[in-house]
């Protein structure tokens, strides 16, 4: 049996890795991050679960289809961030599996067989997995985006993690790339990783009460990419966590954790 952590990552800002910016090299730690995620794994996954930053429902919204398509949900951008593919499977038996998982733990859910990946899915999973065959199950946030709701929605989720199956909460530590987050943005990354990294008793209290952290909303004036952490750390339940990412972005620290 193989047990897979769960992963928080950083997406990026839209489909950054796979345009031209100034400078050239701002994007290129996190690219290098995502490529080496597997290489970190106790496995290469059977398939995998996406929370997105963006996608939220008033339920839990799985996509079951058996080849989603792309939501190319961002603006602005060159012609042909438009035209990337991402042709990895969808697994309706996984999908229906953790409606059941969630369904249980009294959660509503709904199955959505026409549904799309949205960037936060497919952006990452282009750098992480380019050959695209690892079949893939994208879940939504519920609206409202209560900590808690997302922290059981992780633990409901959970024993997949025991059947090869690795769980993604895809967003971004700190996002607030209007302003620069200066000592509060450090503040936060700082408090995101002692209480991620530190004792696990501590940890799901503290994320349930986020805000109270420094220089929380300067760090998430909205908090819908913070939100699938949640998933992450509820998953991971009593494991230990470690930060394998951590270096600045347009001058402002972002990032990532494995859990459990």
């Amino acid at each position: 049996m193989t047990t897979q952590p769960s992963v928080y990552l950083p997406h990026g800002g839209g489909p950054c890795f796979f345009m031209d910016w100034d400078p050239p090299e701002t994007w290129n730690e996190l690219q290098t991050y995502l490529e080496a995620i597997d290489s970190g794994l106790p496995a290469t996954p059977d398939a995998i679960v996406v929370v997105s930053a963006h996608w939220e429902e008033p339920e839990v919204v799985i996509t079951s289809g058996r080849a989603p398509g792309l939501i190319y949900d961002y603006y602005g951008f060159p012609q042909h961030t438009y035209e990337l593919k991402y042709p990895a499977p969808g697994h309706p038996d996984l999908a229906a599996r953790a409606g059941e998982l969630l369904t249980a733990a009294g959660h509503p859910v709904r199955l959505s067989p026409t549904q799309g990946w949205d960037h936060g899915v497919f952006i990452p999973l282009l750098l992480m997995y380019p050959q695209a065959d690892i079949p893939v199950v994208s879940v939504s946030l519920r609206v409202g985006l209560d900590p808690e709701t997302h922290l059981t929605m992780g633990e409901a989720l959970a024993p997949l993690r025991d059947e090869n199956v690795l769980i993604v909460g895809s967003g971004m530590s700190f996002h607030n790339f209007r302003r620069d987050g200066g000592q509060d943005a450090i503040d936060f990354d700082n408090w995101l990783n002692d209480t991620l990294t530190g004792p696990t008793g501590q940890r799901r209290q503290a994320l349930a009460n986020w805000t109270d952290a420094p220089g929380a909303r300067v760090s998430h004036p909205r908090e819908e990419h913070l939100i699938p952490l949640m998933v992450c750390a509820g998953a991971a339940g009593d494991g230990p966590g470690v930060r394998t990412f951590n270096r600045p972005v347009m001058g402002t620290p972002v990032s990532a954790f494995n859990l459990g």
